[in-house]
């Protein structure tokens, strides 16, 4: 490979802070040959169709990056459960595999270069208490801490158990009033399943 396209790929991991997408690359000159070169020697590395992280950059990933990642590979899937208490500041350590809620009807394939635990949803339990959040390298979805706290309790069987007990403690903690929790366990037919541990 040409020397000047070396330094073209870095000039451009400078420009783009870390992500860039195929059709950024294609309109800075560098073809889809060469994309794929990149990835062979590293100096790129393949999020999903369409999206790269550059590794030459000396850029670190960003702390939310998983999240962020399955943002580009499927707009519409949302952070939930222990991961979402994880992205939310509820419990300070990242659960092994990423929990990942989508419709039932979405038929997107999340394969990450890291485990991801996913959930079917129909319709109106999917759409209930979503929130969107805008960082500097990319968005993503991700459920607000009540319903993180009904999933995480839906799904307690999955979650390692002293990660199950902290995310109950430190909600009842950090919210001495369950009105809300309970509000939202109401609306996802969680009710009774939710009283237990509050």
């Amino acid at each position: 490979m040409l020397r000047e396209t070396v330094i073209k790929i870095e000039r451009l991991s400078r420009k783009y802070k870390g992500y860039i997408s195929t059709e950024e690359l294609l309109r800075e000159g560098i073809t889809n040959r060469q994309i794929g070169v990149f990835v062979e020697i590293e100096m790129l590395e393949r999020i999903c169709h369409g999206h790269y992280w550059f590794q030459c950059s000396g850029f670190s990933k960003p702390w939310d990056f998983k999240a962020i990642e399955v943002g580009f590979t499927d707009p519409e899937a949302v952070i939930c459960a222990d991961s979402a208490c994880f992205y939310l500041g509820l419990i300070d350590r990242e659960p092994v595999k990423l929990s990942v809620a989508t419709r039932r009807s979405d038929r997107r394939k999340i394969q990450m270069n890291f485990p991801v635990s996913r959930h079917y949803y129909g319709e109106r339990l999917f759409l209930e208490c979503q929130n969107v959040l805008e960082t500097e390298h990319g968005r993503y979805r991700v459920y607000d801490i009540e319903r993180s706290v009904c999933d995480a309790i839906r799904f307690r069987a999955e979650l390692e158990e002293d990660v199950f007990a902290y995310v109950i403690e430190c909600y009842k903690r950090k919210n001495p009033s369950t009105e809300n929790l309970l509000q939202c366990a109401k609306k996802l037919r969680l009710l009774n399943q939710v009283k237990q541990y509050v």
